[in-house]
């Protein structure tokens, strides 16, 4: 009876053994997968900045009223495309986007409705480098405004006068 007993406990240090572990293999992979989705969020974002810009430019000043209207510009006659495709937001995976409103009260840029607290909070590209301490994913505003250039460290010569 005694080694049924030793046996038993044994099996059970492995099952608890086995659980731990797979809880931390499940942790680990959740991390690695938001990682990615942030990452999808930074280059679909980025993807609707540039054709929101395109869209601008081609306008006239003006900002379309739909994300629809980057599929096909409705300004025009021929079929002028800014985007191949509407993408959702890899962070809810729904089909649904905060918009930056310009004054116009057209689509300036996009951001996730996810009030989630982002992994990646520093070492954004210079551009998105206001996205650093940023609590939550609609923090991340994917705006295009005309005439806003990146700034970079000024260069030595400069520096000195």
């Amino acid at each position: 009876m005694s080694a049924r007993g030793f046996t038993y406990v044994g099996v059970l240090f492995i099952v608890a053994f086995m659980g731990v572990l797979l809880s931390v293999v499940g942790q680990a992979w959740h991390t690695q997968a938001m990682r990615e989705r942030e990452e999808e969020l930074l280059y679909v974002g980025d993807q609707y900045k540039k054709a929101i810009a395109r869209y601008h430019a081609a306008g006239g000043g003006r900002y379309p009223r739909e994300l629809a209207e980057l599929l096909k510009d409705p300004r025009r006659p021929d079929t002028q495309r800014y985007l191949r495709k509407l993408y959702p937001d890899p962070i809810t995976g729904k089909n649904e986007w905060g918009f930056v409103k310009s004054a116009d009260g057209g689509i300036a840029g996009v951001y996730s409705l996810s009030e989630d607290k982002p992994f990646k909070t520093a070492g954004f590209k210079l551009e998105y480098a206001g996205f650093e301490g940023k609590e939550k994913y609609s923090d991340w505003q994917f705006a295009y405004v005309p005439g806003a250039a990146i700034m970079g460290p000024k260069p030595a010569a400069d520096a000195a006068k």
